[in-house]
């Protein structure tokens, strides 16, 4: 009979870093990332299970601030067309709450908490053609265009996420194992990046329009064989500071009952005191 691991110190830290996980929506500090723990994060995210052991992944590590400059004019001006468009709010409307009420029996998706006064009453109407042509008055799209483009310009460090296509085949199994690893290999990432007093956050505006992810593939002179699948900003973290003119909370997770069954999928599992939702991470 094997023996169980041990419940020591190192065992009680590695669960809290899973639970205090956070994204960071606001700027970092003016200071570079180390390069030994860049490497240190990518050791972590190596050393996630991949399938056959294949590590279809591979990673950019990019400090040049031209090309980060230009992969954050490419972000800003994806943010502001979304927006412009109207595309943003109707492709992910499912998941925007208005409410503490709402966002409290639903546990998933952004609560938009933090608003310029002119817009706070129109929350409800944001997906109006209405209220798409006050925002557009209101130089919404540009604003958060603009804020998009500082929050990246101003990262000391972007990592991008690739597939090697040779494992990764769309339509086959070994596309979602291949997917799987990387997301288990950015999951390791996610959860170290707090230990190192670092913070991080998908680019991913420009992954919404084509035209916008193909100049960052050009930029980041991808070869054929493989596949651009993310772009996240790295920095370290300040003191908590003004939150930016339009921001959200995302901090509640399901409880128990809504997301886990007993045996079969008939059967939602019993919420109990012990596995109530703690103090929600962003």
């Amino acid at each position: 009979m094997s023996t169980p691991p041990p419940q020591g110190p190192s065992q009680a830290g590695l669960i809290e870093s899973v639970l205090s996980r956070r994204t960071t929506n606001g700027p970092f500090l003016n200071q570079p990332v180390s390069r030994a723990d860049q490497h240190l994060l990518m050791r972590l995210a190596q050393a996630a299970p991949s399938h056959f052991n294949s590590q279809p992944w591979r990673f950019v590590l990019i400090e040049d601030r031209r090309v980060i400059g230009q992969v954050a004019e490419i972000a800003g001006q994806s943010m502001t067309e979304l927006i412009e468009a109207g595309v943003f709010f109707e492709r992910y409307r499912r998941y925007f709450r208005f409410s503490e009420a709402e966002m409290d029996e639903k546990r998933d998706g952004i609560y938009i908490d933090h608003l310029p006064g002119p817009l706070r009453p129109f929350t409800r109407q944001v997906f109006s053609d209405a209220g798409l042509k006050l925002m557009r008055q209101l130089g919404v799209p540009k604003r958060l265009g603009e804020d998009n483009r500082k929050l990246v310009a101003g990262s000391p460090l972007l990592l991008a996420a690739l597939l090697d296509r040779s494992e990764y085949r769309v339509g086959e199994l070994s596309g979602f194992y291949s997917a799987f690893g990387l997301g288990a290999a950015m999951v390791n990432v996610w959860n170290a990046v707090g230990t190192l007093g670092l913070g991080i956050q998908f680019v991913s505006t420009p992954m919404e329009i084509p035209r916008h992810w193909q100049a960052v593939r050009e930029l980041l002179k991808v070869p054929d064989d493989l596949e651009l699948m993310a772009v996240y900003r790295i920095g370290h973290l300040p003191p908590e500071g003004a939150r930016p003119s339009i921001d959200w909370s995302s901090r509640h997770r399901k409880r128990l009952s809504q997301y886990v069954f007993r045996e079969t999928c008939d059967t939602p599992e019993p919420d109990t005191a012990d596995s109530a939702p703690a103090d929600p991470v962003r």
